[in-house]
């Protein structure tokens, strides 16, 4: 498993060399976020497809 830092070197470096800061801080962003999706996913805190549905109808 990589570690935090791991991860951002990587997504980092996948970004194009004309990069800003914005570009890096987004890249980075998004890495903590499904970090932390991934988490919550396995301790169970998620939504099914269904449950997404219904919620939807009341809307």
């Amino acid at each position: 498993m990589e570690t935090l830092k791991q991860e951002a070197i990587k997504a980092i470096s996948r970004l194009p060399e004309t990069s800003n800061l914005d570009d890096i801080m987004y890249e980075l962003y998004v890495v903590d976020k499904v970090k932390k999706g991934r988490e919550a996913v396995e301790r169970g805190e998620s939504y099914s497809i269904e449950d997404l549905k219904r919620e939807m109808q009341s809307w």
